[in-house]
């Protein structure tokens, strides 16, 4: 397993507040890391970048369309993207390199999976990820 694979499965998904993880390669668009049984499709990537190069107002009044449900996007500016739909909910964090993708369903906190993934893109931010 790669070291930023632990770090989704041990900073993430350790939390018990998030379902599952990804981490994007932001300028190939492609996916890097994911945690088991979490794909994230083509279109999907495109999704959350697109959501980071559109004005973040238009990206909250717009929300998005990601693993096949919309969400309504309650936060939107240079750095992180929160939506929900109904009890789940998508966050993504942006870095140098990477969009860092969280997702909780119901059950969990919300909060906490903000506060980890919030925490793991500072990280990786710090580390010039």
């Amino acid at each position: 397993m790669s070291h930023l694979q632990n770090l989704l499965l041990d900073t993430l998904l350790g939390t018990k507040h998030v379902d599952s993880a990804a981490l994007i390669k932001l300028h190939e668009r492609s996916l890097c890391v994911a945690s088991p049984g979490f794909s994230v499709m083509p279109g999907d990537v495109r999704t959350l970048v697109n959501g980071f190069a559109k004005n973040p107002l238009q990206t909250r009044r717009e929300g998005l369309y990601f693993k096949e449900k919309d969400y309504k996007c309650i936060r939107a500016d240079d750095y992180s993207l929160y939506a929900k739909n109904e009890k789940t909910g998508v966050v993504v964090v942006k870095t140098h390199l990477y969009l860092l993708v969280a997702t909780y369903t119901e059950g969990m906190y919300p909060s906490v999976c903000v506060e980890a993934t919030e925490k793991l893109g500072e990280y990786l931010r710090r580390k010039g990820n």
